[in-house]
């Protein structure tokens, strides 16, 4: 079935004022699902509701101003830059934190084209987004580091919204390294009140935890869920797929879940080589996190 639409925000500003970034709402039924904010630093997810119409992320919580939610970055960006002698230079860049970090300057993940469709039982959209460094000395525009096309595909089932993330990504002109690093790739941050510190408790494919000392580092998925106010409990649950690559986890107590397929080994992408596809299934959901359900809600 179809129903979705896909609308611009559009708050009224004072005379003169502009809008630094934009969002685009996908409802359903007349309902929010979820928001495609091009933010500052990146494009990401929210809100991010439920069916029943529970808000289950954060978009910039105070302690990680660069946790958006459901979102994609790198804090380890490496260019190598053809220099003297035939030899690279080591460009290094940081697409993750919106600061300098550990020496790394923060560049910009920008999304450049964005269109969307009812199709195949749900919605689906397509993003052409550039990855860029900061503005620089020779790069006053910040130096344009990689492209990624990204698709997602939305659809509701009981209970759930279940969201398919494609992110195809090719250097723009000369080989690009991610990682080795466990800040990257997907990643989300779900509201206080469901982070195990709120009140709620985390799930992996072995069970549910009481704390995130306890989930596998190779699950093969992550739910978080808890309580979301008037009584009621949603969660989110993430898990990677696809590429041959072995994915790594890190996640915490407070909140944050990401999924890495470069922890301890770069990911590497070659000019002229195929794009380095990477996938992952978010599902948002009412209830709470089991081994069952949120099993049947990652299938393939």
């Amino acid at each position: 079935m179809g129903g979705f639409a896909l609308d611009e925000e559009r708050v009224l500003l004072p005379t003169g004022a502009w809008a630094r970034t934009r969002r685009r709402m996908l409802r359903h039924a007349d309902r929010p699902v979820l928001g495609l904010t091009a933010g500052a630093f990146r494009p990401y997810l929210f809100p991010v509701h439920t069916p029943a119409g529970f808000a289950v992320t954060q978009e910039s919580p105070a302690d990680h101003p660069h946790h958006h939610s459901l979102w994609i970055g790198a804090d380890h960006v490496h260019l190598a830059m053809p220099a003297h002698e035939e030899r690279d230079e080591i460009y290094a860049y940081n697409c993750y934190v919106n600061d300098v970090f550990q020496g790394r300057a923060p560049g910009r993940i920008v999304a450049t084209a964005l269109s969307g469709e009812n199709a195949e039982g749900g919605f689906h959209t397509v993003q052409a987004i550039e990855w860029r460094g900061p503005v620089e000395w020779g790069a006053p525009e910040g130096r344009l580091l990689m492209t990624e096309s990204r698709r997602l595909a939305v659809r509701e089932v009981p209970g759930a919204y279940v969201i398919d993330v494609v992110s195809e990504l090719a250097p723009a002109s000369h080989r690009i390294v991610l990682g080795p690093t466990r800040h990257a790739y997907f990643n989300f941050r779900v509201a206080p009140s469901m982070s195990v510190e709120g009140g709620g408790v985390l799930c992996d494919d072995r069970g549910v935890h009481a704390s995130a000392a306890e989930v596998d580092v190779r699950a093969r998925w992550i739910a978080a869920s808890g309580p979301v106010g008037g009584g009621h409990r949603a969660g989110v649950a993430l898990a990677p797929r696809g590429n041959g690559r072995a994915w790594w986890w890190f996640v915490s107590d407070w909140g944050v879940a990401t999924a890495s397929p470069c922890r301890d080994e770069g990911l590497e992408l070659r000019p002229g080589d195929p794009p380095v596809t990477l996938e992952a299934r978010y599902a948002v959901f009412d209830g709470d996190a089991e081994v069952t359900r949120c099993s049947d809600l990652l299938a393939a």
